[in-house]
């Protein structure tokens, strides 16, 4: 059955994704299996044969900041969704895929009929911590290096948001699901100690609920802005910790607030604490998540 999106608005007929990792590929195959035409960009010439093999009809290998690849790549497609990730390197890989990849991909919009624009940043853009509740309307005032980075891709946006008729920021919180799952890892392998504290909430969701709200970017009625994109209900990460180790039946791990992961140390030691609201999405998306809850969304991995 359609949904009132569906009914109401017309759907693209082909879509071209730049950056076809995790999230890039899931959504292609979707598209894939829908009938659509899809075209994709990527830098890692690995995944050239895995795309053409889900049925992808153009892909073109190339880095997404340069220009060459404006020439390869053909110009009748209907909706972009721009979901690359990091090309490494710290915060120098974040302004050559975010900011520099970015006006690339604008530029080569602009001698083409795209309808709509859909981008993947991040919720890491807020640097508000101490347990509080963050929606689109909160500061970005005092964002990490890296956040400044994402904020200034997503302005760029906003300001050729002339070039089409709908455009969309979605902020992903954590992304977890198939494959990408490293705390059920540990459990699993029998750790003792999880580094860093567990007292802060972890803002997740589920790769298939990225796809939907995508979806729903792609055909949908909603205004055009920001959308934070999290589940509905954020738990502590001692709180999915231990739920795992419960599920599993292993011994309930400590953490070791001395001990820091890189990414740890990349945050000064901690993670900041602080609660994402996806209302704005679900009023006016339409979106629900199906996984609104670390519970429903690991218990399916555990399935798996």
């Amino acid at each position: 059955m359609k949904t009132n999106a569906e009914q109401n608005e017309h759907f693209p007929e082909s879509v071209v994704i730049f950056g076809c990792g995790y999230v890039g590929t899931a959504l292609a195959k979707c598209l894939v299996d829908r009938g659509l035409k899809v075209g994709a960009l990527t830098r890692n010439p690995e995944k050239l044969e895995a795309l053409r093999g889900l049925g992808v009809a153009e892909v073109v290998q190339a880095d997404l900041d340069s220009r060459g690849w404006h020439a390869r790549l053909s110009c009748d497609y209907q909706a972009v969704v721009n979901c690359v990730s990091s090309a490494g390197g710290g915060l120098a890989g974040y302004e050559k895929s975010y900011i520099e990849g970015q006006r690339s991909i604008l530029q080569w919009c602009e001698s083409c009929q795209v309808e709509r624009y859909v981008y993947t940043s991040s919720t890491s853009v807020y640097p508000q911590d101490g347990g509080i509740t963050v929606d689109e309307s909160s500061s970005t005032d005092g964002a990490p290096a890296t956040g400044e980075a994402l904020l200034h891709s997503e302005q760029l946006i906003e300001e050729a948001g002339d070039l089409f008729s709908k455009w969309y920021v979605f902020r992903l919180a954590g992304i977890y699901g198939p494959g990408r799952h490293y705390l059920l890892n540990a459990l699993r392998e029998g750790a003792a100690v999880i580094p860093g504290r567990g007292d802060f909430h972890l803002n997740l969701i589920y790769l298939d609920d990225i796809v939907s709200a995508l979806i729903n970017g792609l055909w949908g009625s909603a205004p055009s802005g920001v959308y934070n994109l999290t589940d509905d209900q954020p738990g502590t990460k001692e709180e999915l910790v231990n739920w795992l180790a419960d599920q599993l039946k292993v011994p309930r791990p400590r953490f070791d607030p001395e001990t820091q992961t890189s990414r740890l140390k990349r945050r000064g030691g901690r993670m900041p604490d602080r609660i994402v609201s996806n209302a704005r999405a679900r009023s006016h998306l339409g979106w629900r998540p199906r996984f609104p809850s670390f519970r429903e969304g690991y218990a399916k991995l555990l399935l798996d």
